[in-house]
């Protein structure tokens, strides 16, 4: 199939460094292949501060529009969290679909969770970013028609209210406490057995999973990606003087 092109879009505002929004947004292509589409442009503003209405300024606003025609862009990715004015500001001059940061990460979620809990998460997590951006009823959704940033209840959601997803809202927050106290329950178990847990923390794409695997012996899926693993994986580990432990492998950091 084939893969969607996006131009990544940054904004340099007031005493901002051009090395560390150059970096930033670096990192967004990262995040943008992960997700699975070819970064084919990248732009990068120099404002005092965004502005309200387009985050990048009209005149910017219309040469992104102009560039997407050109070069056959399918989506747009800012590498800020954009208001839901912005959003739609942009949206309706550039013409194409238009995913912030968080939409994107939040995207990438959707793609690895794989146990209920990740799932019951991630789907929360995206429900409580598209309800502020929720206008009227219908149109304002016509955006969700597929692709990235539309995974997890973008999908099966094209006509949604704020009324339901303040309702599946709640009972995705019932369930997630009812998960977590189980998980007390388990913890307090292995506390009263005296087993420690150690957790394997770093960046994401840092080889967490790598060493996971040496040292559990087990053959979690490792790969030269971002957020890779997003369910945390726990394996018991036998030291060589006998002693056990439980080693516990986590989402990564950005």
């Amino acid at each position: 199939a084939r893969r969607d092109r996006a131009p990544l879009v940054g904004l340099i505002a007031g005493r901002a460094r051009r090395h560390d929004a150059e970096r930033s947004l670096e990192e967004l292509a990262g995040l943008t292949q992960a997700a699975g589409a070819d970064v084919v442009l990248r732009v990068l503003q120099e404002r005092p501060k965004p502005d309200p209405a387009t985050f990048l300024g009209s005149g910017k606003v219309m040469t992104l529009a102009a560039s997407c025609a050109e070069a056959g862009i399918d989506l747009v990715v800012f590498d800020n969290e954009l208001t839901p004015a912005q959003l739609r500001q942009i949206e309706e001059a550039v013409g194409r679909k238009i995913i912030d940061r968080t939409q994107l990460i939040l995207d990438i979620f959707a793609k690895r969770a794989r146990t209920r809990e990740g799932k019951l998460q991630v789907e929360l997590a995206q429900l409580r970013y598209l309800l502020p951006r929720l206008v009227g009823a219908g149109a304002a959704l016509s955006r969700l028609g597929g692709g990235i940033g539309t995974r997890g209840p973008g999908e099966t959601k094209l006509e949604v209210d704020r009324r339901r997803i303040r309702t599946r809202i709640h009972t995705l927050s019932t369930d997630i406490e009812r998960v977590r106290q189980r998980r007390a329950q388990l913890r307090e178990r292995r506390h009263k057995s005296s087993v420690p847990t150690v957790a394997l923390v770093g960046y994401t794409n840092a080889g967490k999973t790598t060493l996971f695997n040496r040292l559990t012996g087990e053959t979690a899926t490792a790969s030269d990606a971002l957020f890779v693993t997003l369910d945390p994986l726990l394996r018991q580990v036998r030291l060589p003087d006998s002693r056990e432990l439980l080693v516990s492998d986590t989402v990564g950091f950005i």
